[in-house]
Formats: structure tokens, C-alpha cells, sequence
């Protein structure tokens, strides 16, 4: 995990640069469905980022929310199960023979 954290910092660092770089680049013309924007190339390239980044974060969250709610579930399971195990082999007499 501690990996993954690393290369987004890197790619992070790279994206900035790069925009950094590039900011004194003509303006950009964005046009979707009967909009035009015309705005700087490092506006779009972080701005481009961002929607990426929460894009990602709203189809991520619902998955982990349900997981860390099925990991609960089965934790209670095991301990369930953990209790009626042991309190079946506690209860069994051995035999006098």
C-alpha cells in the first residue's frame, strides 16, 4: 500500500511540473455540447486531474463502504461460530472407562 502512495505522490510531482512548465502555453479551447471555455493549459490539465481523482473517489467509496461492511459481518461470524465451538468442546464429557 505504502507503494501506491509513493507513485501518486510521483505522479502528482510529474502533473505539476508539467503544467508549471507548459503555463505559458496559448490558450486552450474547450468546447462540449454548445459550451466554449477558452482557458490556460494548466487549468485544464489540473482541472482535467481533479475530475479524474473524483471520478474515481465516487465509484471507489461505495465499494469499500459494502466491504468494510461484509468484513464486519463475517467477523461476527467467526466469533459466533468461535463461541459455539468452544462451548461445545467444553461441554462434552470424556467418558469414564
Amino acid at each position: 500500500m505504502q507503494f501506491f502512495y509513493w507513485l501518486m505522490l510521483a505522479i502528482i510531482i510529474g502533473v505539476a511540473i508539467f503544467a508549471v512548465q507548459n503555463s505559458s502555453a496559448p490558450l486552450v479551447t474547450m468546447r462540449f455540447l454548445f459550451w466554449k471555455f477558452e482557458t490556460s493549459l494548466v487549468y485544464t490539465i489540473l482541472g482535467s486531474m481533479g475530475v479524474g481523482i473524483l471520478m474515481t473517489f465516487f465509484f471507489w467509496i461505495p465499494k469499500a463502504i459494502k466491504s468494510s461492511i461484509r468484513s464486519k459481518e463475517l467477523k461476527k461470524q467467526i466469533e459466533n461460530l468461535e463461541t459455539v465451538l468452544h462451548g461445545t468442546a467444553t461441554s462434552v464429557k470424556p467418558k469414564d472407562e
